[in-house]
């Protein structure tokens, strides 16, 4: 995991949205063990107390649970993990298009534009 943290948001919220789309992406998998507090503050270079703030943050979503002596693992429930896969989808959806407005595109415009730029990725041509 690539564990890079900006200045605008707290970093256990970077950290937990990274966590969270390792899990909604699969890299880790429903019941897979999470790593360790301290592994994941060892590999991110930060407090265990953050670390510890990121896991809560999933918790509560219901993306992870903890199991007593057993450590952290990511939950079995399917429909959470597809609920948050949606809202982490609609979020990106929704930046698109605001970034799109800015620079004077329509709605429309951006998803003409958008469904464009996949035809040329899949045909591996440059866009014109």
């Amino acid at each position: 995991m690539n564990f890079e943290f900006q200045n605008n948001s707290p970093v256990y919220l970077q950290m937990a949205d990274i966590l969270e789309s390792a899990i909604v992406s699969g890299t880790f998998k429903p019941g897979d063990r999470l790593p360790s507090v301290r592994e994941l503050a060892l590999q991110s270079r930060t407090n265990p107390n953050t670390v510890s703030k990121a896991l809560n943050e999933l918790e509560r979503k219901g993306l992870i649970e903890t199991r007593r002596t057993s450590g952290k693992f990511v939950c079995l429930n399917d429909e959470a993990l597809k609920k948050q896969r949606l809202e982490i989808a609609y979020g990106l959806c929704a930046g698109f298009l605001k970034e799109m407005s800015s620079l004077g595109f329509s709605r429309e415009e951006s998803l003409a534009l958008l469904a464009r730029g996949e035809y040329d990725a899949n045909a591996d041509r440059k866009p014109e």
